[in-house]
Formats: structure tokens, C-alpha cells, sequence
């Protein structure tokens, strides 16, 4: 079982613009402390924590193609839910991710939406399987 993710950002004030709607709508409350943002989950105790990352290694960047994390996949609870995170990232001018094959970009029998973070981080939500097929 997954404990903690921490992610090092390049703005921490930009980042939990995004990531406190967006982890609101998947049941995450945000707490701040005096080094960054955690995202709790209850039920389970998982969170998330972002950091801001110290400023001599902000200029390489981050990419989802180099060595390291490709993305992060969360558990939706519903297409509707899945609907609503793509209609939040899209009013908001976030990126989202294969908008021409939206929302069966990773195939016929998979309902999910893939977005990009401040920093580029892909992010994927994806609906139960049991809900049929489209």
C-alpha cells in the first residue's frame, strides 16, 4: 500500500493552485505546513506533499520522458467525475493531454482523462472499468 509521494515543485504557490482544486475533487483535503502543502487522504492516511524545490536545480527542468516518474494514475470514482476533472482543467487553462482521442486515449475500454500540472507533470484519472464500455 502506498504511504507518501512527495514532489519537489518549481512554484510552490503555483502548484497548490492547481493541485488543491484538483486533489479536492478526488477526495483529498489540503494541509499546509511550514515547508509545503500535503494533500491527506482519510480513509486510507495516503498523501501527497509538495515542496518547493531549492533553486540551483530548478534549471533542468523537469520531463516525463527522462529518468524518474512518468506520471501519476488516481482512481476515479465515476466517468461523471472523470467529465468534471476534464471540464475543471480545460475552463482553467491547464493542459489537457490527447484532447482529439479524450476520453479513450488509452483505448476503447479505458474512460480516463490525462492532464499536464504547472510543471508538467502528468496526471491521469481514471474511471471504473465496471461501468460498461463505450
Amino acid at each position: 500500500m502506498l504511504h507518501h509521494v512527495e514532489l519537489y515543485v518549481s512554484s510552490l504557490e503555483r502548484s497548490c493552485a492547481f493541485w488543491t482544486p484538483f486533489m479536492a475533487m478526488l477526495g483529498y483535503s489540503a494541509e499546509a505546513w511550514s515547508g509545503g502543502m500535503n494533500y491527506v487522504r482519510n480513509e486510507d492516511e495516503t498523501y501527497f506533499c509538495l515542496l518547493p524545490a531549492l533553486q540551483e536545480y530548478l534549471s533542468a527542468g523537469y520531463h516525463r520522458r527522462r529518468v524518474g516518474l512518468n506520471h501519476l494514475a488516481f482512481k476515479g470514482t465515476s466517468r461523471t467525475q472523470v467529465d468534471e476533472i476534464a471540464s475543471w482543467i480545460t475552463e482553467n487553462g491547464y493542459t489537457l493531454l490527447y484532447p482529439d482521442r479524450h476520453p479513450y486515449a488509452g483505448g476503447p475500454n479505458y474512460y480516463a482523462v490525462f492532464c499536464e500540472d504547472p510543471d508538467r507533470f502528468k496526471l491521469e484519472v481514471v474511471a471504473p472499468h465496471a461501468q460498461g464500455v463505450a
